[in-house]
């Protein structure tokens, strides 16, 4: 799992405008892929991040990294409570939640449409995701849109540009542990 990986898919939440993100990274064991879960934990848990696999699928792991200051906020909204308690969430913490997310996916052969909750999208758009099953959305981006379509177009918006400026600034030599917004 490169620097230059984590800069390019989870640079919003490295600078803490998005709770959290995910991507799939190939790996030669999964004993590596611990060493380099732990290496990273050591080096973004000081900022206020943290890494976790959430599953491991023949030789990739599906990462997601995320702020838990954020993620605790996010979960309180009561629309998130609602529909982590419709789909069998029983725990109110975030840790509890990221447990059984972690289960969902390792029982489910379904892709856990609810883990919108753990990015940090709205929780309208993740209710109307899940019941309109993809289809009617308003607009597309970092994901698809069923509430306020002018504030969701801002928000991907600022995510490609702060995407942009982090993979440009990476380019010139900065490093991650500048990078990333303590918080």
């Amino acid at each position: 799992m490169s620097e230059e990986m984590i800069i390019n898919h989870c640079s919003p939440t490295l600078a803490g405008i998005k709770t959290g993100a995910l991507f799939n990274c190939a790996y030669p064991s999964e004993r590596e892929m611990r060493s380099a879960v732990r290496s990273w934990n050591k080096t973004l848990s000081p900022k206020g991040l943290r890494v976790l696999p959430l599953r491991y699928n023949g030789r990739t792991a599906l990462i997601y990294i995320y702020r838990p200051s954020m993620l605790s906020i996010d979960l309180k909204n009561e629309t998130a409570r609602r529909l982590l308690r419709r789909c069998g969430y029983a725990s109110e913490t975030p840790e509890g939640c990221i447990v059984q997310l972690m289960r969902r996916f390792a029982e489910c052969d379904k892709f856990p449409h609810e883990i919108g909750l753990f990015l940090g999208y709205p929780p309208e758009d993740v209710c109307g995701f899940i019941a309109n099953k993809a289809c009617g959305y308003k607009c597309a981006g970092y994901w698809k849109v069923y509430g306020d379509e002018e504030k969701a177009k801002k928000t991907f918006a600022k995510f490609e540009k702060c995407t942009r400026c982090y993979c440009r600034q990476h380019a010139k030599g900065t490093g991650i542990e500048r990078l990333v917004v303590a918080g």
